[in-house]
């Protein structure tokens, strides 16, 4: 059998500005249940993998790098955290006690407190796993002042009372209360199954205690080391073992299989579009609207159903967004409008109104007061203020300037089957229904184009341009330009 504490990798974590605690995120298991190539840690949850949410709420509870155990799936999982962690590997798989120790190198002498949590319960806030941090200090000044006794708790960790065991253990307790042991589900008695106090798999360690306890886990009959046993050698090595009820089950909500993530995309779902309603944002029907935890949106907003908001979509103030609208990374301003729509990467400054069925694509950016019609497309392309863009018409790497009408049916012919070329229409310009602007071509400003015109040369300004191929047939009076 491997040695609890061999093939360690030398790794040595920032000193943050607050040594006392750190935080060890634990995300080495191979994730067999959710029958996938792609490790379990990295499956999305409403657009973010599982493991930045536990970081995040790891590192708002220390307050400094958390230090992230990888196994399976390393390199994948490295690649996406970057230098949100600190990365120690637990090469073989031998347990969350094993996992544990492999931060033993890292962290030894340098902290005085070590949390311990999940990456596969995404659901769990940086808020909960502060009061568990709390709690544990709190514990330990009073023991240190002499007002908690002798016996300062090294151990505090998270519980829940639920009929839905998930697979945790259960928590024994004596007849005066105190908690004797985890019992893990494997090994429970029919007694100990009909607990319903149950292990959240989250504790707050002193981290000098935690280091010498470790080598002394025995291995399971599975041949892995349990990081539950330790509650059994704190109170048989006479210490306290604290416990801190969570709030909220479904918090404890952990992904083992795709069930599981059906079941905490719906509860984290709910979470966010009530604290966008309690912000001052109408949300018509929350059951039916996905609002990704990367957005904001002003307030006066209302969303209409089957409505996907994500990626860093912002979205301001006295808007109307859907129904049927799905909407990634992009800006929009003011008292816009948006129905039965896609955008993505697009800016919209104030008053656009968009749809139904537009698409806006990457580099799409409309100007304040642009009317966008049905069935329209825009890609990489600016419309100035003011203008509009009838329906049924595709625009791509042009430039439009303010107050242009873009009739029915128009089409910007940017692509010469090798490379894309631009389209510039100025101020003021009318292009007639059914125009086909084969590019490069500009039309300048205050010109026309007749409808069905095939423009392959430029218009001058103030020119109606008429015709296949079209030509400039006059200039235009000022009468036609009103």
């Amino acid at each position: 059998m491997v040695s609890l504490f061999s093939q360690v990798r030398e790794n040595k974590v920032e000193d943050p500005e607050d040594k006392r605690i750190a935080a060890v995120v634990l995300a080495a298991g191979k994730g067999t249940r959710m029958r996938s190539s792609l490790p379990k840690v990295l499956h999305a949850l409403l657009g973010r993998p599982l493991v930045l949410y536990a970081l995040e709420a790891a590192r708002e509870a220390s307050q400094a790098k958390p230090v992230l155990v990888l196994g399976s799936g390393a390199e994948q999982i490295q690649q996406i955290v970057g230098d949100a962690a600190e990365i120690v590997l637990q090469e073989p798989q031998l347990g969350t006690g094993h996992a544990v120790a492999q931060a033993a190198h890292t962290l030894k002498g340098r902290v005085d407190h070590v949390l311990v949590t999940p990456a596969d319960m995404p659901l769990l806030r940086g808020e909960t796993l502060r009061k568990v941090v709390q709690a544990h200090l709190s514990d330990n000044a009073k023991a240190l002042s002499g007002l908690g006794g002798d016996a300062a708790a090294v151990i505090t960790l998270l519980t829940v009372r639920s009929n839905r065991a998930r697979g945790f253990g259960r928590i024994r307790r004596d007849q005066g209360g105190r908690i004797q042991a985890i019992v893990e589900e494997a090994e429970a008695s029919p007694a100990d199954l009909t607990l319903e106090e149950l292990n959240a798999s989250v504790y707050c360690f002193n981290a000098a205690w935690l280091w010498e306890a470790l080598p002394r886990i025995r291995v399971s009959t599975a041949g892995e080391y349990y990081l539950t046993d330790l509650i059994e050698l704190a109170v048989g090595d006479g210490y306290t073992v604290q416990t801190l009820q969570i709030e909220d089950e479904s918090e404890a909500i952990g992904i083992n299989n795709r069930i599981h993530l059906a079941e905490a995309e719906s509860f984290l779902r709910q979470r966010i579009n009530e604290t966008w309603m309690l912000a001052g944002v109408t949300v018509v029907d929350p059951r039916y609207t996905t609002i990704e935890p990367g957005v904001t949106i002003g307030q006066d907003t209302v969303i209409w159903p089957n409505t996907y908001l994500r990626g860093s979509t912002t979205i301001g103030e006295a808007c109307e967004v859907g129904p049927n609208c799905i909407i990634t990374d992009t800006r929009i301003g003011r008292e816009c409008r948006i129905v039965l729509s896609v955008l993505e990467k697009a800016v919209l400054e104030d008053r656009v109104h968009v749809g139904p069925f537009a698409h806006l694509r990457a580099g799409a950016h409309l100007a304040d007061g642009v009317h966008m019609g049905n069935f329209g497309e825009i890609k990489n392309s600016h419309l100035g203020p003011g203008t509009k863009m009838g329906h049924f018409s595709y625009v791509g790497d042009a430039t439009i300037g303010a107050g242009v009408n873009i009739g029915a049916g128009t089409i910007t012919c940017n692509y010469d089957g090798e490379r894309k070329h631009p389209t510039e229409i100025g101020d003021g310009a009318f292009i007639g229904s059914d125009t086909l602007l084969v590019a490069p071509v500009r039309v300048g400003e205050g010109a026309s184009t007749g409808a069905g015109a095939v423009v392959t040369r430029n218009v001058p300004p103030n020119t109606l341009a008429v015709g296949m191929p079209a030509r400039a047939i006059r200039k235009k009076e000022k009468r036609d330009q009103s």
